[in-house]
C-alpha cells in the first residue's frame, strides 16, 4: 500500500510542478519576456520541495482549492528568487495591469511587484 500511496503523491508533485511551469511560461510570453529559464526550473523544485512537507490534507486541498495552489505558486515564484529576474520591466507592467493580457490569478504574480 506504501508504495501506492508514494506514486500517488509522485503523480501529484509531477502534475502541479507542470502546472506551474505552465503558468510561468504563460506568464512570461504574455509579458513579450524570455523566461529565465533556469529560474523557471528552480521554482518548480521549489514548489515541488515545498509540497512534500504539507499534510496529506493539505496535499489533497491543493488538488481541489486553487486559491490554496495560487498562494503556494506565489511563494514558490517568491522563494526561489524567480520574482527577482526582470524585475524592473515587470514592476512597469504591472502597473499597467489592464493592458496585459493574463487572467485575474496572475496578479499573484504581479502583486509581488506592486
Amino acid at each position: 500500500m506504501g508504495s501506492q500511496d508514494s506514486h500517488a503523491d509522485q503523480v501529484l508533485l509531477d502534475a502541479l510542478g507542470d502546472e506551474f511551469r505552465r503558468h510561468l511560461q504563460l506568464f512570461y510570453s504574455r509579458l513579450k519576456l524570455a523566461p529565465p529559464y533556469d529560474s523557471v526550473e528552480k521554482a518548480v523544485r521549489q514548489l515541488t520541495t515545498s509540497i512534500k512537507t504539507l499534510s496529506s490534507d493539505d496535499q489533497r486541498r491543493l488538488v481541489s482549492d486553487e486559491a490554496f495552489r495560487w498562494a503556494h505558486y506565489r511563494r514558490a515564484f517568491i522563494d526561489s528568487g524567480l520574482s527577482q529576474k526582470h524585475r524592473g520591466i515587470i514592476a512597469g507592467l504591472a502597473r499597467q495591469r489592464d493592458a496585459l493580457d493574463l487572467p485575474p490569478e496572475f496578479d499573484h504574480f504581479l502583486n509581488v511587484y506592486a
